[in-house]
């Protein structure tokens, strides 16, 4: 059996300072590591990381999901600071989630996720 100590998770941006904008604004702060040129890592929740690259996007990759207290005030803080569409916010009977995706500028799918009381 292994014993996995963390998850990092890579997205690429075709121009790199747009990318380091959007990311700093959908996290709110700036990147915990930037080890070098056109890279940049941060710390999501412990030992899970989002590293942002130059390079060309990945397509049909995630949406990596982002879990949240409140759903609807965060789409709405991301849909005002970054001046973009985010798709409603999904429910399910049965599910004890409420979820909505949408894309970076370049294309990679992210989304949103609140755990519901069951």
């Amino acid at each position: 059996m292994l014993n996995y100590s963390g998850v990092t998770f890579q997205v690429r941006v075709t121009d790199y300072q747009e990318g380091f904008k959007w990311y700093k604004t959908l996290f709110n702060r700036d990147p915990d590591f930037i080890p070098h040129e056109d890279f940049a890592e941060w710390e999501i929740v412990k030992d899970t990381w989002l590293q942002v690259a130059k390079g060309e996007p990945v397509k049909g990759n995630g949406p990596m999901r982002l879990g949240v207290q409140d759903i609807y005030s965060e789409r709405e803080r991301l849909m005002k600071t970054l001046n973009m569409w985010m798709e409603e916010v999904q429910t399910r009977e049965g599910v004890p989630a409420a979820w909505c995706s949408f894309s970076d500028p370049f294309g990679n799918l992210i989304g949103l996720f609140e755990e519901l009381e069951s």
